[in-house]
């Protein structure tokens, strides 16, 4: 497919990065020339160099024969004129656009049409929702829902005094008392699809695939952190916070939000009726200490910069907070911070990826393309939800008599409403949904991609 991104920040540079590999024609316009030769360096991508809600620049990036623009720049103003003036030189393209300020969300909704506009991504309100996520089940490190929620593929570390540490896979019933499901381990950076008979030693993270219903059960029974974040303290107040601080103050928790920016407090201040705003220097912990860091149940990092943001993570953590999140925006949360004490790592960029990727998708394959897609141990596993269409293979056959490509595991069956961990006499039929945990090598399309 031909693609044209707009903004070369990371939000674009991801995209770039996944969508390459899937094996996308990608266009990259930018006026940041040095950029651009960075990007064009490390992905297999053309580059066209200017403002990309420029006519002339759009038209050398080839609008006219693309199929779909992602606009992904920091401003909001420039990503809608950029999807209106390629959607007024190509009446066929698809067009997605980056929309970050809370004050445009209901209106770009509204004039969608208007705007030329496909699809909104909001990395900023994701990133919340993810949080938000997290403090309601503090004992788990991620959280990936499927099926409106009804499936989450959990992660959980194995520390010194883990009931997991050196207990074999086909145990982990025994000690969790409900059906679950590993579908993939991170050990000493590399992913592994395991079999039964695989040790789990400390140090490893698990991808856990359970009912919802199930989490309070497997949290209470490995010993894990159970009890939801009752005071929060939050360092920094983007727009991650905004959203946040809404979400929160809905489910009346005692929010308290330390600010450098005046102007930002008295923003925030007028918004939010209930979180307790405070001018101060999220870098000063005597402060932080003084408005009560180590009685908080939790403290989420969201200042501007990644550095600030991961040395107060671990400080929090010294402090005795017994759930630290950390937002990084650049920094790689994988390779760089893999050993350090920083709690819950969200990554907003990452985050909106598979909404795109899975739109992107759905344009080639249609009514059979993936609704639901994310990625998990470190970008190196892909979890995917598919419907099981008319022309699905192997329908009502056992899942142990089909023969699967490699590294492939149909982790979760849906039916009507009804989550089902299969076995080797599972099987799917017409109208269920089935979540699939493959390498990033292979690229799933559709359902009928996993069988060889």
């Amino acid at each position: 497919m031909r693609i044209i991104i707009a903004g070369s920040g990371t939000v674009g540079a991801t995209l770039a990065e996944q969508l390459a590999d899937e094996g996308h024609d990608l266009t990259m316009v930018d006026k940041n020339t040095a950029r651009l030769s960075e990007l064009m360096e490390r992905y297999d991508l053309m580059t066209a160099v200017g403002n990309c809600a420029s006519m002339d620049t759009l038209r050398d990036a080839g609008v006219q024969n693309a199929e779909l623009l992602i606009a992904t720049t920091d401003s909001d103003e420039l990503n809608l004129l950029c999807c209106m003036t390629a959607h007024h030189l190509n009446k066929r393209i698809h067009t997605i656009a980056r929309i970050k300020d809370p004050e445009y969300t209901n209106q770009v909704y509204t004039m969608s049409s208007s705007f030329g506009i496909s699809l909104c991504f909001n990395p900023e309100k994701q990133a919340a929702i993810e949080i938000d996520r997290l403090l309601k089940y503090p004992g788990f490190m991620k959280r990936e829902s499927f099926a409106s929620g009804k499936v989450e593929i959990v992660e959980i570390k194995i520390d010194e005094k883990s009931k997991l540490k050196d207990v074999t896979l086909m145990s982990i019933a025994d000690i969790v008392k409900c059906k679950v499901l590993v579908c993939a381990v991170l050990r000493d950076g590399k992913a592994i699809t395991p079999s039964g008979t695989f040790t789990l030693r400390q140090g490893d993270r698990i991808f856990v695939t359970a009912p919802s219903e199930n989490l309070s059960l497997l949290l209470k029974n490995l010993g894990l952190v159970s009890q939801r974040a009752k005071k929060v303290m939050m360092l920094g107040a983007d727009a991650v916070g905004y959203y946040l601080a809404e979400i929160l103050e809905n489910r009346k928790i005692d929010l308290k939000i330390i600010e450098k920016d005046r102007a930002r407090c008295e923003k925030l201040s007028a918004l939010l009726e209930n979180a307790d705003v405070i001018e101060g220097d999220a870098s000063d912990y005597a402060f932080l200490e003084s408005e009560g860091l180590s009685s908080s149940d939790a403290l989420i990092c969201l200042t501007g910069r990644d550095e600030m943001n991961m040395v107060s993570a671990i400080y929090g953590g010294n402090s005795g907070v017994p759930l630290v999140i950390t937002r990084l925006g650049k920094v790689d949360d994988g390779k760089v911070t893999e050993n350090l004490p920083l709690g819950r790592v969200i990554s907003p960029r990452k985050l909106c990826c598979n909404t795109i990727v899975r739109y992107v998708r759905a344009l080639e394959k249609g009514s059979g393309a993936a609704t639901t897609i994310h990625t998990i141990a470190e970008g190196s596993v892909e979890a995917v939800e598919f419907p099981v269409k008319e022309d699905t293979l192997h329908k009502g056959e056992p899942l142990k008599t089909i023969k699967l490509r490699p590294n492939i595991l149909v982790a979760c069956i849906i039916r009507y409403g009804k989550t089902e961990i299969p076995d080797g006499n599972s099987s799917f039929k017409e109208g269920d949904s089935v979540i699939v945990v493959s390498g990033r090598s292979d690229v799933l399309s559709e359902l009928n991609d996993i069988f060889a």
